[in-house]
């Protein structure tokens, strides 16, 4: 099986904090040429994105691909939404899931594998605010624990 080359190039931390990521999916997105040449210059932000999904399919919202600079006339619109590429079967999973309170699906990350644009979708369910203090309790326990290793 050859060798899976993929290139970040946008992650979203911020839902990691968030949302508890319970599974993830992978999807390509249908895309105008200036938004490809934006994405090779890694000029999209994933922060406010969010994946809406209905019987017609699963659409990025949201999410801000900036103007090529050298687009001109033909540049698209920043925060169009964008069609995500995946099964039917997929689709109607996530239509199930998504339906549960308290689910969202998040972009998490944007990448090219093999010159194609994906997107990485996480199922995720919304963290409270004690939550995030726990989280960063537990990674600044950890971080502790590493440096006191290290001397």
């Amino acid at each position: 099986m050859p060798e899976k080359r993929t290139r970040d190039v946008a992650v979203n931390r911020r839902a990691r904090h968030d949302y508890f990521i319970e599974e993830t999916h992978e999807a390509g997105m249908v895309l105008v040429g200036t938004e490809v040449k934006s994405l090779r210059e890694g000029r999209v932000n994933l922060r406010d994105g969010y994946v809406r999904v209905d019987s017609t399919g699963a659409w990025l919202e949201n999410v801000h691909i900036s103007p090529y600079p050298q687009g001109g006339y033909v540049n698209h619109d920043p925060l169009r939404p964008r069609k995500l590429l995946l099964h039917q079967r997929e689709i109607a999973g996530l239509i199930g899931k998504v339906r549960q309170k308290g689910y969202a699906l998040i972009p998490l990350r944007v990448y090219f594998s093999r010159n194609h644009a994906k997107v990485e979708i996480g199922l995720g369910r919304g963290k409270r605010e004690y939550d995030k203090r726990q989280a960063l309790a537990e990674a600044d326990a950890r971080r502790e624990m590493e440096r006191a290793l290290r001397r």
